[in-house]
């Protein structure tokens, strides 16, 4: 990894922050991006190589900023050798209650800013011989479940992009990662958001007993450096991936007892 070049988006905190320390560790140059310069800027002091760090605050819901920050970055850098699409927000809310706005909002900033993200540095990637695009989803884009239609759809979507560019590019050196996250001890349900657009404000009591982000990132880096096309992440919520494909009835009679607040 050494001087190898890697953009994350969502870095400021959970898995995001975590994959930035790893790989700070092992001296890769990075590039920092989400909303908060301020975090943005903690989060560069706490690499192990601060000094091969670049903030790059951008907001993945804006298309115009995205496309501006790219372009600012790939003149500055030339290309990049690792992008990871971490960026994201999840929702705590049901889908007849939902807003039509906050649907739109998780799929700008789960779905379609990674896709922008990636059709702007794949061009340089291969002129350079090759690249890596992670994508960081969530076993919720491999089954639904309640209160996560916007985000399960957006997370599924992911799924479908990621796999079709894998299968058109990777004779071009393009390799492509998706990793699917289950309960990891961030603050995403903090954040999520509710039926008008609100953030959720409660910490989930199956997130507060997942696994920790600086462990999660491991398995993420190791699933990259071996190349994985897919990695699962989780504890015993990974069940519910091999139920939905092996023996669907068990998952339906499961989730139709999830009661949802």
């Amino acid at each position: 990894m050494n001087e190898k070049i890697v953009w994350i988006t969502g870095a400021s905190s959970g898995i995001g922050e975590a994959l930035a320390y790893e790989w700070s560790k092992r001296g890769a140059r990075l590039i920092l991006s989400a909303r908060r310069e301020s975090e943005l800027e903690r989060v560069k002091a706490s690499c192990a190589h601060s000094d091969r760090c670049v903030v790059a605050p951008l907001d993945l819901s804006v298309q115009k900023d995205i496309e501006t920050v790219a372009d600012s970055i790939l003149q500055q850098f030339g290309a990049v050798d690792i992008l990871v699409n971490n960026g994201g927000i999840s929702q705590r809310a049901l889908a007849i209650e939902t807003e039509i706005d906050v649907d739109r909002r998780i799929m700008e900033v789960d779905y379609f800013s990674g896709v922008i993200l990636t059709k702007k540095v794949l061009p340089a990637m291969i002129a350079k011989g090759g690249g890596h695009i992670v994508a960081i989803s969530s076993i919720v884009g491999k089954f639904g479940f309640p209160l996560r239609s916007a985000y399960s759809a957006a997370k599924h979507a992911m799924h479908g992009f990621y796999e079709s560019l894998w299968a058109e590019m990777h004779t071009q050196g393009i390799r492509v990662t998706v990793a699917c996250p289950g309960r990891i001890l961030t603050n995403i349900s903090l954040n999520a958001l509710t039926k008008d657009g609100a953030p959720h404000g409660e910490m989930d009591h199956g997130q507060e007993n997942g696994i920790s982000a600086k462990d999660c990132a491991k398995k993420i880096i190791k699933a990259v450096d071996k190349n994985k096309k897919e990695v699962y992440i989780g504890k015993k919520d990974l069940l519910m991936i091999y139920f939905k494909r092996y023996a669907p009835w068990i998952y339906y009679s499961l989730v139709s007892k999830v009661k949802p607040k």
